[in-house]
């Protein structure tokens, strides 16, 4: 199974997933711009998502953590 995880653009190379900053590749996602929710797979930005379908899901990863 696969898990994509949406975060929000910051700069040109860094997404930030809720206080976790790391480095993506947005070569699958050219128009992508920085202030954009991205589902992040494996360390590429593959869909620009909205902000509501990107606070769903951190939600449910939320609720998995325990």
């Amino acid at each position: 199974m696969c898990l994509a995880i949406p975060g929000k653009i910051i700069d040109d190379k860094r997404v930030d997933f809720n206080g976790v900053i790391r480095e993506v590749a947005f070569d699958l996602v050219p128009k992508a711009k920085v202030g954009d929710y991205v589902l992040v797979h494996a360390g590429f930005a593959i869909e620009i998502v909205d902000l509501e379908e990107a606070k769903k899901t951190l939600d449910l990863v939320k609720e998995l953590q325990l």
